[in-house]
């Protein structure tokens, strides 16, 4: 069958599946149809509302179209795909809901990724996160072949593994050893009953479990990786902003993030922005943080700053225009509720910033996802950097 015909009746049979459209209707005279014509048909067969940005979705499904069959000939075009997604969750969606022309995208090209070496998997970063998050969030196996990614194992370093695989070996050495002492204790001293002797020996091997049981649980709460979905991210703006009374390096804000009470923040900005390069300046904040004080003024929230290497540089993230105030920040592929408020003593906090950074182009990520809000992915005019 011709290569095009295959692509077209994947493209159909994937479109419907997200459209719950049945595919029968369309697939019959799909050799003979053209491809925009055919797609037209399928999303005016759809109850959804038709895609918006009609111009986008047309640049795309054109992509969609003329992508190489060949294999060496489509790496232009993954390369080109894998930079446009360095800076969003899909190709055209909201946040990180897949519209149509992400699943025409990933029906197209999909022939020719599943294919691709681990070496030329890595080549691409962001287009194979973008590929495995539309195979999982649409559920394509029926259609498609699965694409398998590496993708790392956490697996923590265990204090104390290695006594615990003696014990293993031989677990009832000590235990008979000290079984027996206590046997013979009780012999040579008639006033000691056998039964005390012999809570004794369970008493001392309980213990003894219990001491090794402590350093193994410690270990595990130390290396435990820490999601990103714990902090409660949202958009803010600043209303007011002031020197703070008692510290040079510090200011104090009244940021909106769409709360009934405007939230007070003290940040270490005073030596990059001045009061009135702040006032009414959108910025992303961690919400959830316990409240406190520093240096005796209040502060309920964290507002998320870019720095360059010898922090010479610092300004806060910048949520794109159009992003509603409160509106949460997602990372595509993440679940999870954040907490409450973010635990001290866990240093969750310390636990997650190692891996917020800004990518080559400004986009503000987590380990390489992208700040995500609905009008876009967060940004800082400083590539590289460090965010805290």
């Amino acid at each position: 069958m011709d290569a095009n015909v295959k692509r077209k009746q994947a493209i159909v049979s994937s479109l419907c599946k997200h459209l719950s459209l049945d595919p029968k209707a369309f697939l019959g005279d799909v050799a003979e149809t053209d491809f925009k014509a055919l797609w037209s048909q399928i999303i005016n067969s759809s109850a959804s509302q038709s895609p918006k940005n009609n111009d986008q979705v047309m640049k795309w499904i054109a992509f969609a179209e003329s992508f190489p069959t060949d294999s060496k000939a489509c790496l232009g075009s993954l390369n080109e795909l894998n930079a446009d997604l360095g800076h969003k969750s899909v190709i055209l969606g909201c946040g990180f809901t897949p519209s149509e022309a992400d699943v025409t995208v990933f029906s197209a090209l999909h022939p020719s990724v599943v294919g691709l070496s681990i070496s030329d998997k890595e080549k691409f970063p962001h287009l194979m996160r973008w590929m495995d998050y539309i195979q999982n969030k649409e559920g394509l196996d029926e259609f498609f072949e699965k694409i398998l990614l590496e993708k790392p194992d956490f697996e923590p370093q265990l204090q104390g593994a290695k006594s615990t695989a003696k014990q293993e070996v031989d677990p009832n050495v000590k235990n008979t050893t000290k079984s027996t002492k206590s046997a013979d204790k009780s012999e040579a001293d008639p006033n000691i009953k056998k039964s005390d002797a012999g809570k004794k020996a369970i008493g001392d091997k309980e213990a003894v479990q219990d001491k090794k049981k402590l350093p193994v649980t410690e270990a595990v709460d130390k290396d435990k990786e820490v999601s990103v979905s714990l902090l409660n991210i949202q958009v803010g703006l600043i209303r007011k902003a002031w020197k703070h009374p008692s510290a040079d390096s510090l200011l104090v804000e009244e940021i909106d993030v769409g709360e009934a009470k405007l939230r007070q923040v003290v940040s270490g900005l005073a030596k990059y922005c001045s009061p009135d390069q702040l006032t009414n300046r959108r910025v992303v904040l961690i919400t959830n943080v316990k409240p406190g004080k520093l240096r005796d003024v209040m502060s309920e929230g964290l507002v998320l700053c870019a720095s360059n290497e010898d922090h010479s540089v610092v300004e806060p993230l910048l949520p794109p225009e159009g992003t509603k105030l409160g509106e949460h920040i997602s990372f595509s592929g993440i679940d999870g509720r954040p907490e409450d408020i973010l635990n001290p003593k866990k240093k969750q906090l310390e636990k997650i910033t190692p891996h917020l950074f800004t990518d080559d182009k400004g986009v503000a990520t987590f380990k390489g996802i992208p700040f995500m809000t609905s009008a876009g992915p967060c940004t800082s005019s400083i590539p590289r950097a460090s965010i805290k």
